[in-house]
């Protein structure tokens, strides 16, 4: 299938909920109202019982029971809610996908965006849209698989879904990867130019006149995420760590080996980049 009839097929492109987009439409404002969130968020039932399920999950280790919308947003802070927001809409939208266990899905995708956000934070970038195109990076995979899941059984069988090459064995077999599926979809959901600029470019996101520092976030965010996901050791991670990527953000590999990539550290090259 086409990239373009992919991304137009009907039953493989989940329609925003209403609460959802008009949800992003205020948080995208350059200064969203907090009672304005909380509202929408509590207009929707089956959004408020998700998004108050991950709020009060270990992930986020609030200090006491978060009982409402207007409570998680108070609690929680802006950034955390938008990413709820995507996680529960999402999580409602792919209930079953052939070939994929979801469990391990989003369990690699919260990993992922955890990742992108505390880099970014070390990047002095925007930790929200970091957390929330690090959750999203992958979407593209269950777009596929709902859409040809005969052509994916071959590919998942050669080369798994969270496997480190998994997108070059896409572009060979397909002509496109899942990052392109991604974007488009984050396009047609009207996500920010930004966003969908670093879905597509998340692969390659320094080559040739492309210099997109969100997509580098995405790119080592997933590197470590599915290293994480295969258990690589320190000969693991060495062997497969983005060499380019990594040094252009001011990361080598003697600060990731042996670190949760919360204690990752940034050298002098740094500077240059955020300045």
């Amino acid at each position: 299938m086409e990239l373009e009839a992919l991304l137009n097929y009907p039953r493989a492109l989940p329609a925003m909920p209403r609460a959802v987009s008009d949800l992003l439409a205020e948080m995208n404002k350059e200064d969203p109202s907090p009672r304005r969130v909380g509202e929408l968020i509590g207009r929707d039932p089956a959004l408020t019982t998700r998004v108050l399920r991950l709020s009060n999950s270990a992930f986020f280790r609030v200090s006491r029971k978060i009982g409402s919308a207007d409570e998680a947003v108070a609690l929680l802070g802006m950034t955390h809610v938008r990413s709820l927001v995507m996680a529960a809409a999402l999580g409602g939208s792919f209930k079953s996908v052939p070939g994929i266990d979801l469990k391990q899905f989003w369990r690699y995708s919260l990993q992922a965006a955890d990742i992108a956000k505390s880099l970014a934070g070390l990047l002095h970038q925007n930790q929200g849209n970091a957390f929330t195109a690090g959750l999203i990076h992958a979407i593209g995979i269950l777009v596929m698989h709902i859409a040809m899941p005969d052509r994916m059984e071959p590919l998942d069988f050669s080369t798994p879904p969270l496997d480190l090459n998994r997108a070059a064995a896409e572009r060979a077999t397909l002509g496109y990867t899942y990052a392109e599926v991604g974007a488009g979809m984050a396009e047609k959901w009207q996500f920010p130019e930004e966003m969908v600029s670093a879905l597509a470019n998340q692969f390659s996101p320094f080559e040739g006149e492309s210099y997109d520092p969100l997509a580098g976030l995405l790119h080592l965010a997933s590197w470590r995420a599915r290293a994480q996901e295969l258990q690589l050791d320190d000969n693991g991670l060495a062997a497969t760590f983005p060499d380019m990527v990594g040094l252009t953000l001011g990361l080598d590999l003697d600060s990731v080996l042996g670190k949760d990539p919360s204690e990752w550290s940034f050298s002098q090259a740094l500077g240059a980049f955020v300045s």
